[in-house]
Parts: C-alpha cells; structure tokens; sequence
C-alpha cells in the first residue's frame, strides 16, 4: 500500500469516526430496521440498469472495426469497478483502456482517450445534473449560489475543453509550463490522447450526440438512484430539491483525499439534506452511497484476473517505454 492510500483511508476513518461519534448508533440501526424493504431491494438493483447502460456505451465509444460485445462490455465495466475499489488513481479504467488495447488491436493513444472521454462525459453529465438542480433549488442563499457559480464555471470549462482544441491546448500547456517536470509529462502525454480524442469523436456527430445523451441519462438513473434511497429510509426529499443536493455530495466525495470517497461524502449529505432528515438518516443514507461502489465491484470480482493481467502489461510496457 503506497503512502497516498494509506493517509486516504485514515482521512476517512477519522471523518467516519468524527461523524458516528455525533450520531446515536440505535438510531442509525433503527433507520435500517424501519426501511421500506420492497424500495430498498428496488433502490440497491438499479445498479443492474446502470451498469447496462454504462456497458452499452461502452460499445458506442468503440471503432466499428473493434467490434466489442456486450457481454464482454459489461465484463470490463465491473472489473474496472473492482480495481478503482482497492487500487489508487482510478487504475481500473487503465487496465481497461489497455486491455481494449490489447484484445481490439486499438493504439495506446486511442484506449486512453476512450477511457477519458467517458470519463469526461461523466464528470460533466454530472455537473450538467448539479446545475440544473440548483437552478431549480427553492432555499437558495450565498452559499447556494457561490456553489452554483463553482459548479457552473466547472462545466463550461469542461465543455470548452471537449469542445475546442485550442482552448484544449492552451490549457494543457499552461499547466504543462507551471507544473513539476515529471507531472508536465504526464500531461503531455494526456495531451496527446486528449488530441487525438477530439479527432475521434468530433469526426462522427451522430455517434456523439449519442454518447453524450447516453451519458446525461445514465447520470440521471444515478440520481434517481440515490433519491429511490431516500425513498427506501422512509424519508422524503423532492426530486428536485434532491438533484441539487446529491450531485453536490459525490463531488464532494471525488475529492483528492479519502478513500473511495468515503467519509467527505457522508459527511457532505449529512450537511447538505439536514433540513430534510435526521443525522442518523443522513448517515444510513451515505453508507447505501458507498454500496453503490462496492456492489458493481462484488459482482466483478469473476473478471479480476483478466484486468489485472491487463494492468500487469501496461506496468511492464511502462517500465519498458
């Protein structure tokens, strides 16, 4: 375990700790033992269709000569799950791009911007969610609208850098010019994928206009997810009010500093639904979030050992390059 990991997972053990020593523990078992138990079931199985569609793009993503199935699509969507679970800087989707590399005769340059783009796409499908939400959110004050500002800005910065490849540029060799040498290179290097990325996709409208649509969908099923959740506690939120607030709490989880997210991110939907339920349900709440990471990758534990043989290869093709 390399020293990054470790200060993560302390982080969130002592936000975790923080949190449930203000919580009265019968009460968080009490908000279990009182779920509607037919919405809870309902709530944690819509990682059925998410992962669906998520595979679905996946296949969307791909060149039409790489023609990759949609069984094998679902196998490295919940493989990579496993390996983002338990290994640092989202090492599953690298195992991924490689293993497409290898199995679908793609470049190196082409897997990672595949791996970018759909990471991009979501990112941004979320922020789209976020700000819609806010938007709409009726108790709105400074706070609210600072973050709305935050969020805002974030999105159209993201959508300049998909859309123009001199903005994308400009970008990356400013933060190539102020950074450390051996993180300049890594730009570069994304910079390359992240070019050749814009080649690939604004090449074919119709297929993006498929993806990204698919995307703001698929995020949307996430946030549904998370409201059904709510529904599961015996709490109520409305689903307007609810897509403000959820997007803002797994920002807040993908934060650089704990462990899968956990810890900033319950204590973020702990602060963010207090006016709509208790502590207590607002930690039940965040541990059914976390099980939306750890119950794809339970279920992709069969496909481990063909990414982490992919991920194997790509160490040894970077240790040789």
């Amino acid at each position: 375990m390399n020293l990054k990991r470790f200060v993560s997972i302390v982080v969130s053990v002592a936000i975790l700790l923080i949190i449930y020593s203000q919580i009265d523990l019968p009460n968080l078992v009490r908000v279990f033992q009182n779920c509607d138990r037919l919405w809870m079931v309902v709530s944690l199985a819509m990682v059925i269709p998410i992962t669906l569609f998520t595979s679905w793009r996946l296949q969307q993503l791909m060149p039409k000569s790489a023609s990759l199935g949609f069984i094998e699509a679902n196998r490295l969507i919940l493989g990579a799950s496993v390996l983002n679970a338990v290994l640092p800087s989202k090492m599953g989707d690298i195992a991924k791009a490689y293993f497409m590399c290898d199995r679908h005769n793609l470049s190196a340059t082409l897997a990672l911007a595949i791996s970018i783009f759909e990471k991009a796409c979501d990112l941004l499908s979320l922020l789209l969610w976020c700000v819609f939400g806010l938007l709409l959110y009726p108790n709105k004050d400074s706070l609210f609208w600072t973050m709305t500002i935050g969020v805002g800005t974030g999105l159209i910065l993201g959508l300049l850098l998909l859309g123009s490849v001199q903005f994308a540029n400009l970008f990356f060799n400013l933060f190539t010019a102020i950074t450390p040498k051996a993180i300049g290179k890594k730009l570069q290097q994304m910079q390359a994928s992240w070019q050749e990325m814009h080649g690939y996709f604004w090449s074919d409208k119709k297929q993006l206009l498929v993806i990204t649509t698919t995307s703001i969908f698929i995020w949307f099923l996430h946030l549904l997810q998370i409201w059904l959740f709510i529904i599961a506690l015996k709490a109520w939120t409305p689903f307007i009010v609810s897509l403000a607030l959820s997007p803002l709490s797994i920002l807040a989880g993908l934060l650089p500093l704990t462990f899968a997210g956990i810890g900033t991110r319950d204590a973020a939907l702990i602060y963010f639904y207090q006016d709509y339920f208790s502590e207590a349900t607002g930690a039940a709440l965040g541990l059914l979030c976390t099980s939306r990471y750890f119950i794809p990758a339970l279920i992709g534990l069969p496909f481990l050992g063909q990414m982490l043989a992919a991920l194997k290869k790509a160490k040894r093709l970077k240790a040789n390059g």
